[in-house]
């Protein structure tokens, strides 16, 4: 059989694959074994993703986080379109256009107060971060008297990109250590008590502090405390230390309001922005701040206070065409509303599978984003070991109910688009409920047959 859209067999294609891809977090040894078949993805329609072989799954992770009002949304493809029949790219360097404009000014009309008032554009959350990282130290630098601020603190079991500064941020080894003779010195902490405990002349020292608002995503949708994010607030004004918000994964609604950090009302000194920013359908981020930051990198020539850093794709006139598309698509459905009651019900049905099944462990939920941990003793807490991979075989034998997501660890994530149908979440969660059991099953199978 031939792809009418690529004249090449699925044979040749799957050989292409093992042959010339290097795929993200994935061991390639196993994706290349003869035995392992690719999952290749043709289509999607708002919540689902259909295979080459014509299977229909429910799009359970929106692909990495990034797809918000699912996927083939009309009024986002003919933004695209509209901008695409005018011009595709254009530099932002020396240049400007329309759609970056309107969108810096309706991005920073979603924060409370007038507080953010400037936005920077790059190419993904790593970039984001990157972003906000150098403009916090450049900021101190260029600010009489706080040149001994230096250092930045971040949390355990953090992640916040791959690239060198945001990896330099990250505090979970599997991603981080190998690389740790290439970051900078980080100021590892556990909670915001220590933080609060932080000595006043340690704390002068600190050009900024680096969160995921409400919930660690690679963590294992781990959860933070209640009010962790205002107190964390409150002791940087009190101490200066800068407040850098990772809203990558939790912004644009997948905590059930436009960003995290207004469950708790807070306004940080900087907030990037990516994954959802575009609905899920090109690279764009904005990292954003306040007036402050940016009048310190005003001046002439000779002081050198320019904000030397970009890239080629900066403010993409495409992404940013999808952006202001999605944006008016959350008035237009009235997303937020819509999506109170199905995080209810995801609460409901996941609390249901989790009482019956012996295998199913700790549920954490942040509006639409789950985690449930498959575990071997649900009583005691005991886990598989990490040989098993229970995890990652939940996750495929999901797919024979039809549901696409990936696990963290032995965290299986359910973190659909927003658009996502009551009967859809009903179907994803009973596809854990059922992978779980089957695995469980085989895993403990296999075990015992080992010691005997």
């Amino acid at each position: 059989m031939r792809s009418e859209v690529h004249g090449t067999s699925h044979v040749e294609l799957v050989a292409l694959e093992k042959s010339r891809l290097w795929h993200p977090f994935t061991q390639m040894r196993d994706w290349c074994a003869p035995e392992h078949e690719p999952l290749f993805i043709e289509e999607g329609q708002a919540e689902m993703l259909r295979s080459s072989d014509g299977r229909w799954f429910i799009d359970g992770n929106s692909s990495i986080w990034t797809n918000i009002h699912g996927h083939n949304h009309k009024r986002i493809n003919d933004a695209i379109v509209k901008q695409l029949e005018r011009v595709a790219h254009s530099s932002f360097l020396g240049c400007t256009h329309a759609a970056a404009a309107r969108l810096a000014g309706r991005l920073c009309d979603l924060w409370p107060g007038g507080k953010l008032t400037r936005v920077f554009f790059s190419d993904d959350g790593s970039t984001a971060i990157e972003c906000a990282v150098k403009m916090a130290a450049q900021y101190w630098q260029q600010t009489p008297g706080q040149e001994q601020r230096t250092e930045f603190a971040a949390f355990e079991f953090a992640y916040h990109g791959d690239t060198t500064g945001a990896s330099s941020l990250g505090g979970i080894g599997r991603f981080h250590d190998k690389f740790g003779m290439i970051h900078f010195p980080i100021r590892r902490l556990t909670g915001v008590e220590e933080i609060e405990a932080i000595p006043p002349q340690d704390a002068s020292r600190l050009a900024a502090i680096v969160i995921e608002p409400l919930v660690q995503g690679a963590a294992g949708i781990r959860l933070w405390p209640e009010g962790t994010l205002a107190r964390l607030r409150s002791w940087c004004d009190r101490t200066g230390v800068l407040l850098i918000a990772d809203e990558v994964m939790t912004g644009f609604g997948r905590t059930g309001k436009m960003f995290a950090c207004e469950h708790e009302g807070v306004v940080p000194d900087f907030v990037a922005l990516a994954k959802g920013l575009t609905g899920g359908y090109l690279p764009l981020a904005a990292t954003l701040t306040t007036e402050r930051i940016f009048q310190a990198f005003l001046g002439s020539v000779e002081e050198s206070k320019t904000f030397f850093y970009g890239h080629s794709y900066t403010a993409n006139q495409l992404g940013c065409a999808a952006a202001l598309a999605s944006l008016d698509v959350f008035e237009e459905e009235k997303t937020l509303e819509k999506l109170k009651p199905k995080i209810v019900i995801l609460r409901e049905i996941l609390a249901e599978a989790q009482k019956k099944s012996p295998w199913l462990g700790e549920c954490r939920q942040c509006g639409l984003i789950a985690g449930v941990d498959v575990v071997r003793n649900k009583t005691s807490g005991e886990k598989f070991p990490p040989s098993a991979l229970a995890g990652v075989r939940t996750c495929l034998a999901a797919r024979e109910r039809g549901l696409l997501t990936r696990p963290i660890g032995d965290t299986i994530v359910l973190m659909p688009p927003l658009c996502i149908r009551e009967e859809r979440l009903k179907q994803a969660v009973d596809a854990i409920f059922y992978a779980a059991d089957k695995v469980a099953q085989e895993i403990s199978a296999e075990y015992s047959a080992t010691s005997n």
